[in-house]
């Protein structure tokens, strides 16, 4: 068997999938899968050997059949290929980062390290990454489970995308001739329900000690609102026209490489089908959904074609 595990925002979700899986459709994948959700704050509550009998448990797959597994953590933007996690330095990431460290994720990670078992590390998108120059423009655009994310879209039979990752936050990818072009990341365009960008309102705030630019970030979303707290219907409203526009952006760059591509949500909001239907309305064309569960089946997805001799994956190299 292999495992995916999405390093999520409020969540660490694991996928595990046998040898041979159905490809080439999404719900074909997803039955081929056994999935299971661990929130961060109770991760951080267990010693490694209890999260990992748990995830045995939950998973119903032994750890000694785990053949390969593929992680996920943090930011990743101190490395950009795909390595073995024994060799990346600390735990792949630049010291620092936007968002709210809770522990769950840093117990994983370490678990399946202590453990010995056998692992690879996915890079997140940044400047060092191998996506169109231009889009090094910005230092960071993704962390790493938005690869298992583009990834899980590939496998299930699209080559040319555009995806919004919606849910704590909002994080746009882009792939084209299957291969990641770049991405947006929380903290630049869309906001999400708890984190976004921050506007004139919140630099002012940095600027006069009020808060952290990391807590104006945590500060960025919709639900930070009290406007959009009272309606909500307003809130999924407004963050659904700004993913709209944060995908067509996107388009701009497909475009240049490709004549049509596809729109995907995902993510605890993206996944909804009325959030799906209103990105639509506005985009006035398809948009497909994908479930949370899409980042952690795409990694268990990458273990697996790695651990037969994949040498790139959606054009990261793989150095193992």
């Amino acid at each position: 068997m292999f495992v995916g595990i999405d390093h999520g925002t409020a969540a660490i979700r694991f996928a595990c999938i046998p040898e041979v899986v159905e490809e080439g459709d999404v719900k074909r994948l997803e039955a081929g899968a056994k999935i299971f959700e661990l929130r961060r704050e109770a991760a951080a509550k267990l010693s490694g050997a209890e999260i990992l009998s748990t995830v045995e448990a939950e998973l119903g797959v032994k750890l000694d059949d785990w053949k390969l597994v593929a992680v996920t953590y943090s930011m990743g933007d101190a490395f950009s290929t795909i390595r073995w996690l024994s060799d990346v330095k600390g735990r792949g990431s630049l010291e620092g980062g936007a968002g709210t460290f809770v522990g769950g994720g840093t117990r994983v990670f370490d678990a399946i390290k202590r453990a010995k078992i056998p692992a690879i590390l996915i890079p997140g998108i940044h400047a060092r990454s191998e996506i169109d120059e231009r889009m090094k423009f910005f230092s960071h655009g993704a962390s790493p489970e938005k690869v298992g994310v583009a990834y899980f879209i590939y496998k299930s039979g699209f080559e040319n995308f555009v995806f919004s990752d919606v849910s704590s936050n909002t994080v746009t990818v882009a792939v084209a001739n299957s291969r990641i072009m770049g991405a947006l990341d929380a903290c630049i365009f869309a906001p999400g329900t708890k984190q976004g960008p921050l506007d004139l309102r919140l630099i002012r705030a940095v600027d006069s000690g009020k808060m952290t630019a990391n807590e104006a970030f945590s500060k960025g979303g919709v639900f930070a609102r009290p406007h959009f707290v009272a309606d909500k219907a307003l809130a999924m409203r407004t963050l659904a026209l700004f993913v709209a526009m944060e995908l067509s952006a996107m388009s701009v760059l497909v475009s240049e490489f490709v004549d049509s591509f596809e729109f995907f949500t995902t993510g605890t909001v993206g996944e909804r089908e009325d959030f799906r239907a209103t990105v639509e309305w506005h985009l006035k064309r398809k948009v497909r959904s994908v479930t949370r569960y899409g980042a952690a089946m795409g990694c268990a997805l990458i273990a697996r074609d790695v651990f037969r001799g994949a040498n790139e994956i959606l054009g990261i190299a793989v150095e193992i």
